[in-house]
């Protein structure tokens, strides 16, 4: 499902520009965390890699960190979480959902967890693994770089 269609305030239906960058309602510069909860994430080549399930807030800096993205299983069910930094995704808007630079072989073997078993995301070191595997940076080294 795309964030257009998960739209109960009607918050995307009347984006339109009438003027000099002059747009009516919030998207896509800024969305509702809610409508993004769901939004299916492709590669590239048009691979379909999961959705995602979670938006995990930095309650510290009031950033967005990370993206739960669902991967694997069947029907939803016995699938792989995985914490994507949000610098990795980028919204799509042609096609309405998010995009990630990564095959499904890389996200397949990315370090994952278990619904039953979330790690500690607030935890640098761990962070720091997921955003190399990622090739981003923590929002606080981009802003210093």
């Amino acid at each position: 499902m795309n964030y257009v269609e998960r739209d109960t305030y009607g918050m995307y239906k009347t984006n339109v520009i009438t003027g000099p960058d002059m747009r009516h309602g919030p998207g896509p510069d800024l969305m509702g965390a809610e409508t993004l909860v769901g939004s299916d994430v492709y590669n590239k080549n048009g691979d379909d890699l999961g959705d995602i399930k979670e938006i995990m807030l930095d309650m510290r800096t009031g950033r967005v960190a990370y993206a739960v993205l669902s991967f694997g299983g069947f029907l939803g069910m016995g699938g792989k979480l995985f914490a994507v930094p949000w610098a990795a995704l980028t919204l799509d808007t042609e096609n309405k959902r998010f995009a990630l630079d990564v095959d499904k072989a890389r996200l397949s073997s990315a370090p994952g967890f278990d619904k039953d078993k979330w790690p500690n995301m607030a935890d640098a070191e761990w962070a720091k693994g997921i955003h190399a595997y990622y090739g981003t940076k923590p929002y606080e080294e981009r802003l210093n770089a």
